[in-house]
């Protein structure tokens, strides 16, 4: 791809998420990085690059349309990468992952769609492994920390001769908002689950994202609905609305890597909540919370009172209340010689936002400025990948760069 004009288009650059990435890009880029901004209205676009300052003011503007497979191609021929914010991506995201694969140009975004990752690998694996194009879902906190915690307490178990990793638990500590897209996204899974019950099956497989799903260990833990109490934890926890994603993409990184976490690897995600009467209080609440989220969401005559509540697509939480937010991944594990560890990913601001739009930026450009030093599952020229796997330790170094909290200790 050396002759490529563009190291990178940002396609979506209008949207909440698609701006922030933008001003990300134009504070952390290095200079002389070629970016170019993308979607489907020019003037749009035009304004969003305004926005941006001088820095961005020769940064090309590129007209493609998810409706428009010719525009996505030519698109992908520009540049060594495409970002991706436009979603749902179950409704746009398929095209344009294929016109990645067929030009041999990576792909990076931030889905959390398990039906959609799981039709991309369907449409996407062999031709992506032939052209060698890294596509990459699932770049921000959807599931970025998770992969990782879970990638460096391998290195460091592998490091210390301590053997594979066993039973793992990551416990999310967060404070955040949402936006119109994430909405979007989950409703547009659960309508698909609606007119097709059998997509339900996949949508709950513990190994929905698996390359070989027959290769797969038996005794894998269930997604965790309970509320209990962590020991290690020391702390209540709760369901974690993003597990039933993030874990299926822990458990494709594992397959990928050949099962070099373990053979006898277990792992599961819970939302911490804190110690005490209030802790349990909490957890209790976010349960309910979450079973009746899902339930307005699913049902015609209450999913009109949820768009009254909800950020529209495009909207997204406050400069303020970003800027408060939070998050911190821990992943406990137990490895087959009997040692402990506790692996860290930490960043302030709103994760799924102000955080995110760090991890991708960072993730575009691991790809486009550091594509060599990336790495590759073994006997893979390319294909649908997952951030532990298509970026690894590249992407480690570039979040702790920007401030992130990456760490493994022996307990």
């Amino acid at each position: 791809m050396t002759d490529r004009e563009l190291d990178l288009i940002l396609f979506g650059a209008t949207g909440f998420v698609g701006r922030l990435t933008a001003e990300h890009l134009v504070k952390h880029a290095p200079a002389g990085t070629r970016i170019g901004l993308a979607g489907r209205s020019a003037a749009k676009v035009e304004q969003a690059r305004a926005r941006l300052g001088v820095h961005a003011a020769d940064w090309p503007v590129i007209v493609a349309d998810a409706d428009d497979p010719a525009s996505l191609a030519a698109m992908a021929r520009r540049t060594k990468v495409v970002v991706s914010t436009v979603g749902p991506y179950a409704a746009y995201g398929l095209p344009l992952v294929r016109a990645c694969a067929e030009t041999g140009t990576d792909y990076v975004d931030l889905t959390g769609e398990v039906l959609f990752v799981r039709r991309s690998i369907d449409q996407a694996q062999q031709l992506a492994d032939e052209t060698g194009a890294r596509i990459v879902h699932s770049c921000g906190y959807d599931s970025v920390p998770s992969d990782l915690v879970v990638l460096m307490a391998a290195e460091r178990a592998r490091a210390d001769e301590a053997g594979e990793l066993t039973d793992t638990t990551t416990y999310a500590t967060l404070r955040g908002g949402f936006s119109g897209g994430t909405v979007a996204s989950a409703r547009q899974q659960l309508e698909e689950i609606t007119r097709d019950p059998s997509l339900r099956r996949v949508a709950l497989d513990k190994f929905a994202l698996s390359p070989d799903r027959s290769k797969e260990p038996s005794g894998e833990w269930k997604d965790s609905a309970a509320v209990r109490y962590s020991d290690e934890a020391r702390s209540w926890v709760a369901p974690f609305i993003m597990a039933t994603y993030n874990t299926r993409v822990v458990r494709r990184s594992n397959a990928l890597l050949e099962h070099a976490y373990g053979r006898r690897f277990r792992y599961r995600e819970v939302m911490r909540t804190g110690d005490g009467a209030v802790g349990s209080a909490t957890a209790y609440a976010v349960a309910a919370g979450l079973g009746a989220g899902m339930a307005a969401m699913s049902l015609p005559f209450l999913s009109t009172l949820v768009d009254k509540v909800v950020p529209a697509p495009g909207e997204g939480p406050s400069d303020r209340k970003r800027a408060r937010g939070f998050f911190r991944m821990d992943a406990y594990t137990l490895t087959t010689s009997g040692k402990r560890y506790r692996s860290t990913v930490a960043a302030q601001g709103d994760p799924g936002y102000a955080a995110t739009s760090v991890m991708l930026g960072e993730s575009a450009l691991a790809l486009a400025l550091e594509r060599d030093s990336c790495p590759l599952p073994p006997g893979m020229n390319g294909g649908v990948l997952t951030p532990a796997t298509a970026l690894g330790n590249v992407l480690v170094e570039r979040l702790r760069a920007q401030g992130f909290t990456c760490e493994v200790e022996e307990l």
